[in-house]
């Protein structure tokens, strides 16, 4: 195969690849801010746990962050 046909089956870049690490790293942050939250006893809910900054709020954000960053990462021309 000569390196015309080479360069054309090459998708992404490395720049894209890049990219595409951070967009994932950022959303296995976000999950691992979700998760959590057990309660040690089930007759007792902690709502303050549950429903905090962090799980409500930054994970989401975190994650949504990510997808974004992954679809720039598609999108990008190398």
């Amino acid at each position: 195969m000569n390196q015309k046909n080479k360069k054309s089956l090459d998708f992404f870049g490395k720049q894209n690849y890049i990219w595409m690490l951070v967009g994932a790293a950022l959303i296995l942050i976000g999950m691992l801010l979700m998760s959590g939250g057990k309660s040690t006893d089930p007759n007792v809910f902690n709502a303050a746990e549950v429903y905090s900054f962090r799980r409500i709020t930054l994970a989401p954000i975190l994650i949504i962050a990510g997808f974004c960053v992954e679809i720039f990462a598609i999108f990008k021309k190398h």
